[in-house]
């Protein structure tokens, strides 16, 4: 198999415009890494140009650079979510009974094709772009490049996937409630997403026409600037096009939540990851009340925005409304449910938050949020779709509705491979200066993590701190279930150490404690079926918990309970229970 490393929106471009290589020779590449991954995740497209058409495009290119053109985006190959218009093939919005073929492209891929970018089909979505986990198409499920037991953030689900497993340099995606940096953030890439109105509209499919926004998703924030300098600007044909200038803004004050106001719905890793990116900052924070931001966000599917959803698809859902994906259905008929009246009150209190939204901006430079809260497999998606979807819009809801700019970036690494990411966000019209942000607090790394080519195993890290350490009684449970040794670490220094009476071989218990020290432990990765056959030979009144290490990250690991300690001998001045054995 050839490489799937990342393909280059700023290399590609310099190296055909230079006629180092070919806008040919990189089509050649593209066609290769197309069938190699089609092996790995069919469904990451919905349809593709036939490669003798692909090589004619780029032939096409490649003339034109031999005139002397300077082509900003020579050779550069991308990819349309199935809701854009792309001349030559069928918009579909992920639903085959919606399906049409366009007389012409949209506006922003007529501009990409000008300045030289070459399409190469369409990739798969959430349907109607309702949903913001990638889990609801009829032409199957995308799954997160890095682990496919995980959902690849939607509704831009297979434009994510596309990019991050190298078929594409960028991809453009759709964005209303978070569609355009969910994805990105669970895939380790920029999701730009611009002011409403910045790129045109036209050729779109609506999910809500007042809302909606194309984006892109890239590698660097970088090449998310390249792609707006093409595409961005006023297009007269598109009714809710602007024209739009930069406003210049610093990025020295930067708004944060409350720590009363970060939902994690469970997951303390998405925590800690936040408050690692938040101690990277050369900036000021300043926490704020994010109240009536969630109250504006909760109109988007709670108030009357449903209707414009409800809207877009009428004539869908009153002849064939078996078409429509059950889950998409159910979610956009509860647009029949409100008045006019609940639509105009619903307009007032969105201009009261969005004053509210003034008043914060004029705190802050910008606001750093988490993109999302958690991820999810796709196993636990599907058992609960509207509820766990809806969590993963905590940060995202509001944006459109309150009309700020925004781009996501990586800023971190779940223990399953999964990106982490968060989100900088502007006023209207400051999207300039949030990729120029986004460059200076948070460079691209080297590189990504390794792409899930093999159907990467899920794992767990297991903190054991004695019976089960190297060389001790019982560290046959691990090797017998091919534990893989991760290093030796220290808990935080809020732990106490016990040696439990009567017990063998004789265990230690670890018990939190506001009096304690930093216990030696050791730190092993188990995969999933293997970690949970472990636990379930865990003898009473020993238990699996989480532990805290000394860099404050957590692990899974062994705790104990309260009634351990009857008869214990404190061994915490030891700092491990090596050292007690040695002593012993």
């Amino acid at each position: 198999m050839i490489p799937l490393d990342r393909l280059s929106v700023t290399g590609i471009a310099a190296d055909v415009q230079a006629g180092r290589r070919s806008a040919a020779e990189i089509i050649e590449e593209v066609l290769a890494r197309l069938v190699a991954y089609d092996a790995i995740q069919p469904a990451v497209w919905i349809s593709r140009f036939d490669p003798d058409d692909l090589r004619a495009a780029a032939a096409a290119v490649d003339a034109r650079i031999g005139a002397g053109e300077a082509l900003p985006l020579a050779g550069v190959p991308f990819a349309v979510k199935d809701n854009i218009d792309l001349a030559g093939l069928d918009t579909t919005a992920a639903c085959p009974a919606f399906a049409y073929r366009p007389h012409s492209s949209a506006t922003v891929v007529e501009r990409l094709i000008a300045a030289g970018a070459v399409p190469i089909g369409k990739v798969n979505l959430d349907q109607f772009a309702t949903g913001l986990n990638g889990t609801r198409s009829p032409y199957g499920i995308p799954r997160n490049a890095y682990n496919r037991a995980w959902v690849s953030g939607g509704s831009s689900s297979g434009s994510a996937v596309a990019v991050a497993a190298g078929l594409v340099a960028f991809a453009l995606g759709t964005d209303t409630a978070g569609s355009g940096r969910v994805p990105a953030a669970f895939q380790h890439l920029i999701g730009f997403k611009p002011t409403r109105g910045r790129w045109s509209s036209k050729g779109l499919v609506p999910a809500c026409r007042t809302l909606d926004c194309i984006t892109v998703f890239t590698s660097t924030a970088g090449e998310a600037a390249q792609v707006d300098a093409v595409v961005a600007g006023f297009d007269p044909a598109d009714p809710l096009s602007q024209a739009l200038e930069d406003a210049p803004r610093a990025a020295r004050r930067i708004g944060i939540p409350r720590p009363d106001q970060r939902p994690w719905f469970g997951d303390i890793e998405s925590g800690f990851l936040y408050d690692q990116a938040l101690a990277k900052l050369d900036a000021e924070w300043i926490e704020i009340d994010m109240a009536p931001l969630n109250e504006a966000a909760r109109l988007l599917y709670d108030g009357p925005w449903v209707a414009e959803r409800t809207a877009a698809l009428k004539g869908l859902l009153q002849d064939d409304p078996d078409a429509i994906h059950p889950v998409v259905r159910e979610i956009v008929e509860k647009g029949f449910t409100f008045s006019a009246v609940e639509a105009f009150e619903g307009a007032y209190r969105l201009a009261e938050l969005a004053r509210a939204a003034e008043e914060i901006w004029a705190q802050v430079d910008m606001l750093l949020l988490p993109t999302a809260p958690k991820s999810y497999r796709v196993q636990e998606m599907l058992a609960a779709p509207i509820a766990l979807n809806a969590s993963l819009g905590a940060y995202t809801n509001f944006v459109n509705l309150l009309d700020m700019a925004a781009i996501a970036v990586p800023a971190g690494r779940y223990p399953s491979g999964v990106g982490f990411g968060v989100t900088l966000m502007g006023p209207a019209g400051t999207d300039r200066a949030l990729i120029a942000a986004a460059e200076t607090l948070f460079p691209a790394p080297a590189e990504p993590p390794a792409l899930d080519l093999e159907g990467r195993m899920e794992t767990v890290k297991l903190a054991v701190v004695g019976a089960h350490l190297k060389d001790m009684p019982l560290h046959w449970q691990l090797t017998s279930r091919d534990a893989t040794f991760v290093g030796e670490a220290k808990t935080a220094p809020a732990y106490r150490l016990y040696s439990i009476a009567d017990s063998v071989p004789p265990k230690p218990a670890l018990v939190h404690s506001g009096e304690g020290a930093a216990i030696a432990l050791e730190i092993y990765e188990l995969d999933m079926a293997a970690f949970g056959s472990f636990v379930a030979e865990v003898p009473p009144p020993l238990a699996i918990g989480t532990v805290t290490l000394d860099d404050g990250s957590q692990v899974k690991g062994f705790i104990a309970e309260p009634r351990a300690t009857i008869g214990a001998e404190d061994i915490t001045h030891l700092g491990g229970w090596r050292a007690y054995i040695a002593q012993k």
